[in-house]
């Protein structure tokens, strides 16, 4: 992933919104349109732009997927734009 594509990523307010809960560690999908106010159609689609940018992975666990930050790049740029601790 190179860094214009991680930032067109995190431009959108919903994929960084996104980002930011899943910053805080693992989530069920089913798990983050409550977290971010946000339809479940929505909420898939930018996780799926996420994925395929780089910036997310998924794994399934039974009927479950579950997503997580792909790389600790993506949380360093988190914490020096001050959005993550």
């Amino acid at each position: 992933m190179d860094s214009f594509s991680l930032f067109s990523a995190l431009g959108d307010r919903t994929r960084f919104e996104l980002v930011l809960a899943l910053a805080k560690g693992e989530k069920c999908a089913c798990e983050l349109p409550a977290i971010v106010g946000r339809a479940q159609p929505t909420v898939s689609l930018q996780l799926k732009r996420l994925v395929e940018a780089g910036v997310l992975s998924s794994r399934k666990d039974g009927r479950k997927v579950l997503y997580r930050l792909s790389s600790v790049r993506v949380r360093a740029v988190l914490k020096a734009a001050g959005a993550i601790s």
